[in-house]
């Protein structure tokens, strides 16, 4: 097919886009300026040295009209540019001094078919059966996998839902993962579950409610922190979880504390001394239970084991968001009541004692293919050096936790991360800025790039492969 002559075509990811002058390629990250391919984002820089804990600075290439930069300057590869075609050095390979030492720090922003992310949404309430299908736009783009402890996670992109479905699914997949790692909100559906806004360092909202905090701990933890606040002031505390169902009378903690037998009967599958599994479906009532009532997962009373007219109750979740006060009637029957005044601070406690309900999301790749040849002709040296830790792999300047075994697989918190340090070419895979630090002399052992070395001042005089279209003045704000 003849393009047009005032089209140029961009090598830097193998879309290949063809550009028309004044317009950026599907990418929206290069444009064609004048009869040359740019990058219309500038390198993102990071110091420390500042007001605030530090600082991120946009670097705009030769056109920098901004301070100079500390000595601390970090250089990420938020806005690097790629190593595509990979037999290229990567974009910028920075040598720099560090307490005394020659360091080398290669930078780039990968671009990732294998990478997906997992989220951990804190909450109570019942999401869906483990393994069901997560989807966005009515797309399948991951999964439910193990409830933790007060959180439910999630399992989200993966190369077999960016390349291995129809276009549609892909695309679908590209666009959750895109806005999620760059900390936007993004409305997920779960296969016989519910439906979920999660967006990274924020409350999740699950079916339209947004939660607020995270249990304290099951309903047998419970009992066990608190059973000495009730004792003296109720005859008998049930915590309703949907996990672990605590009734004190007949946990250890109570016994140690001198509790009296009841003659309760919960309806559920005991375990141990006070604590009972499966008293309900899953669901978004009491502690992640179906219920709305809990005397639901009461039975008859036992008159023989304790039960009498009287007998004070206190059931309540485990974030105390719910509780309810009893008194057993004539025939056995509990009745509801005003809570009393001296119960009412334990049941804060409860409250106190939870934390804030968020949505974290974790970036997971593979750094692994041909990137590797960006930063040494040898790449699984690289490979090696990262898991022996002699080179320190970052993403956009935050830790990153390295997967031991075989080749680098990553995870990075996205909070910690500055803004838009993520992005995207329509293959579909996403883009992610990487560096990697280590000693000079290390460097050039593992087969570097030795005549692509630069010095921060040459990086600045020189640019890079791409020139920026962008000048931006430093701008003031925290590192995250």
């Amino acid at each position: 097919m003849t393009q047009s002559p005032e089209k140029i075509r961009c090598d830097a990811c193998p879309v290949m886009c063809y550009i028309a002058p004044g317009q950026t390629g599907a990418c929206d990250r290069y444009a064609n300026e004048a009869g040359r391919i740019i990058r219309t984002d500038p390198v993102v820089l990071l110091s420390k040295t500042l007001q605030g804990g530090g600082r991120v600075v946009p670097f705009a290439n030769r056109n920098w009209e901004g301070d100079a930069f500390p000595a601390d300057t970090l250089i990420t590869g938020i806005g690097s540019g790629t190593t595509y075609p990979d037999y290229k050095p990567a974009p910028f390979i920075i040598a720099s001094v560090v307490d005394g030492a020659d360091m080398v720090t290669v930078v780039t922003e990968a671009i990732f078919s294998y990478c997906g992310v997992k989220v951990k949404i804190d909450t109570d309430r019942f999401l869906g059966p483990e393994g069901a299908t997560v989807r966005a736009e009515g797309e399948a783009i991951g999964h439910v996998t193990t409830a933790e402890y007060g959180s439910q996670m999630l399992s989200l992109g993966g190369v077999h839902h960016l390349t291995g479905g129809e276009k549609a699914e892909g695309r679908a997949t590209c666009a959750a993962l895109l806005a999620l790692c760059n900390r936007e909100a993004v409305e997920l559906t779960i296969d016989q579950g519910s439906t979920i806004v999660a967006q990274a360092g924020r409350a999740p909202i699950v079916d339209g409610r947004p939660e607020n905090r995270m249990r304290v701990g099951c309903g047998s933890a419970t009992i066990g922190m608190f059973a000495d606040q009730w004792h003296g002031l109720v005859d008998e505390v049930v915590v309703v979880d949907d996990h672990i169902t605590g009734v004190v009378s007949e946990h250890q903690a109570g016994k140690v504390l001198g509790w009296e037998d009841t003659g309760i009967k919960i309806l559920g599958r005991r375990s141990t001394p006070g604590r009972y599994f499966r008293v309900s479906e899953p669901g978004l009532g009491w502690g992640g239970t179906s219920i709305s009532d809990p005397l639901q997962i009461l039975g008859p009373w036992n008159p023989k084991k304790g039960a009498r007219a009287g007998l004070r109750l206190l059931m309540v979740s485990t974030t105390g968001e719910e509780f309810a006060y009893f008194e057993l009637g004539a025939a056995l029957v509990p009745q509801p009541k005003p809570i009393p005044e001296a119960l009412l601070p334990s049941v804060k406690l409860i409250d106190e004692n939870c934390e804030p309900s968020l949505c974290t999301v974790l970036f997971m790749g593979g750094a692994g293919g041909s990137l590797r040849s960006g930063v040494t002709q040898n790449p699984v040296r690289l490979t090696r050096s990262v898991q022996a830790r002699e080179t320190r792999l970052t993403s956009g300047g935050a830790e990153c936790y390295v997967w031991p075994g075989g080749g680098i697989t990553f995870m990075v918190d996205v909070t910690k991360l500055p803004d838009g340090a993520f992005g995207y070419v329509p293959t579909p895979a996403l883009v992610a800025p990487l560096e990697f630090t280590l000693p000079r002399a290390a460097y050039l052992a593992l087969g570097g790039h030795a005549g692509a070395i630069k010095t921060l001042a040459e990086m600045m005089r020189e640019g890079g492969e791409y020139p920026t279209g962008a000048r931006l003045q430093p701008q003031a704000g925290a590192l995250k």
